[in-house]
């Protein structure tokens, strides 16, 4: 990389300075900033099995009801597809009122449903 006048400069710490990108330096700040996104990843992983094992919600607020719920398994039960079916539903409560759901939050909503109830759906 020296032939193209490709460096790393640190600017401020105690690596301050200019450093050749292929060298050694640069080889460990690599694989330190690959060990802690693999950290950060680990541990949120962590924090959500933690959650769902106390019964909290992992994500944002819920934009599904029973009304919703009820209407999506009655378009399912039509042959309709998930973003056909999402884009019929409209979200009556929370910030995203007024708003169609997902076809991703539709098929939670209904997988859910199915995986409560023992339901199964024929492909």
């Amino acid at each position: 990389m020296k032939g193209s006048d490709v460096g790393l400069q640190f600017l401020t710490g105690e690596l301050q300075g200019s450093h050749d990108p292929s060298g050694v330096v640069f080889t460990v700040l690599a694989a330190l900033s690959g060990m802690e996104r693999e950290y950060i990843r680990d541990r949120t992983l962590e924090g959500h099995e933690s959650a769902r094992k106390r019964g909290k919600t992992i994500g944002g607020a819920g934009v599904t009801d029973d009304a919703m719920l009820t209407m999506a398994r009655h378009l399912r039960d039509q042959d309709m597809s998930l973003r056909d079916i999402a884009k019929k539903l409209v979200i009556t409560h929370g910030t995203k009122k007024g708003q169609h759901p997902s076809p991703a939050t539709v098929m939670r909503m209904l997988r859910e449903h199915d995986e409560r109830t023992g339901t199964t759906v024929a492909d």
